[in-house]
């Protein structure tokens, strides 16, 4: 049941998509190249306490403007811990710098965050659910906006070739409270995946494909990006 509660999410995040993009006044498109280096690593101990805590340190450079300068740039470092073979807990902290087109002034911004991260592999593919929270402090807003995603995941390695790999993912995003105006609860962004997954090595995983990103904005049109993304993922 929950392989099909999972995929389904993803079917759902692309009707979300087509459903927002269709009922805009007016958009603003921007074609974008992302890049994420993400590394999650255990401690290796014998302490049973110790053996359970992982490592995340992440990496992020987004070009914008058709892909003409930097609109983002991410640093997210936590740490975790290993409940079961499939199920960690998260703590971490994030900072990202925003610029245009993503933002007409720009803007630095501090996050902490809590996520609860699942993966189970199947025989024919991996399926993965993560479950964030964070808490955004602004640059120039007093207020303390709170968002919850959800992502998930699957990646598929194809038949008779045993490193390439079918993966699409959808991660949908909202917020839980007015932290511009009065209006700005509710759904925030939809960030929908699809692409090939090579494995490198036995600790390496690459990916690229296309992302098709939707933001809900207030006073200003909504934005819709069109991104190239790579990402690379270490196992440690």
């Amino acid at each position: 049941m929950r392989v099909r509660s999972n995929v389904l999410m993803v079917f759902l995040g692309l009707i979300v998509i087509v459903g927002w993009s269709k009922s805009a006044c007016a958009l603003e498109r921007d074609f974008q190249n992302w890049l994420n280096l993400t590394t999650i690593g255990k401690f290796y101990s014998d302490d049973k306490v110790f053996s359970h805590l992982r490592y995340w340190l992440e990496g992020q450079q987004r070009l914008g403007a058709n892909s003409s300068r930097y609109s983002q740039i991410l640093l997210r470092p936590g740490l975790g811990y290993a409940l079961t073979q499939n199920t960690s807990i998260w703590l971490g902290y994030a900072w990202i710098y925003t610029g245009p087109p993503n933002s007409s002034s720009p803007f630095e911004e501090n996050r902490i965050w809590q996520q609860l991260l699942w993966v189970k592999t199947y025989p024919y593919l991996t399926l993965t659910s993560r479950t964030r929270t964070e808490q955004r402090f602004l640059e120039n807003n007093p207020k303390t906006a709170y968002r919850i995603r959800e992502l998930v995941k699957v990646f598929a390695p194809i038949k008779n070739n045993g490193r390439l790999a079918f993966v699409t993912s959808d991660e949908i995003f909202f917020h839980k409270n007015n932290f511009v105006g009065t209006n700005s609860q509710g759904f925030d962004q939809n960030r929908f995946f699809i692409g090939l997954g090579y494995e490198v090595n036995s600790f390496t995983i690459a990916e690229m494909g296309y992302m098709n990103q939707y933001i809900r904005r207030f006073g200003v049109p909504d934005f819709l990006a069109n991104i190239l993304g790579i990402n690379v993922y270490l196992s440690l």
